[in-house]
């Protein structure tokens, strides 16, 4: 797919009419930075350090885990299927980035933890990481910054509030 062909299917605005609601507007402009912002880095990370997003994901969640974490908790916090999860940690073992060892009361479930080398290589990707983020949100100054945490804030709240 050619460049401009991703950002069109990334753009969901495109699909807006003149008649649709401004919550439906709010909604795709959301929508349509949070893919684009996402793609930039997918590129970024399979560019510069030949690796997925699930896996930066995957790593990530070990790094705030340094105990490790089972299998059945990475995939509920990384919100995939128990599969998918299998597939990356398959991948990651055979590149000594991380161990999987059997949890002592039940031998069915996986204890996983990032190796050594997999700390360095993580530490390394997490700052390239947060560099392109800080990078594409540039334009906006502090002050926007804080309103825009804000706003998100309240409309996190309200969803959070229609789902009870």
């Amino acid at each position: 797919m050619s460049n401009g062909k991703v950002r069109e299917a990334l753009d969901h605005e495109s699909r807006l009419q003149g008649e649709d609601h401004q919550s439906i507007r709010l909604w795709l402009r959301l929508l349509t930075c949070t893919n684009m912002i996402e793609q930039r880095l997918r590129a970024r990370l399979r560019e510069e350090f030949s690796i997925t997003l699930p896996r930066f994901d995957f790593m990530a969640q070990l790094e705030r885990s340094p105990k490790g974490l089972t299998m059945g908790e990475l995939s509920r916090r990384m919100m995939v299927s128990g599969g998918n999860v299998s597939g990356i940690a398959n991948q990651l073992v055979s590149e000594g980035l991380i161990n999987r060892t059997p949890v002592p009361d039940n031998r069915r479930t996986f204890c996983v933890k990032l190796t050594p080398k997999g700390r360095r290589r993580f530490a390394d990707m997490a700052i390239a990481h947060e560099a392109w983020v800080v990078e594409m949100m540039g334009d906006l100054s502090p002050d926007e910054h804080h309103q825009i945490m804000a706003l998100l804030t309240r409309l996190k709240a309200g969803v959070t509030d229609s789902e009870s």
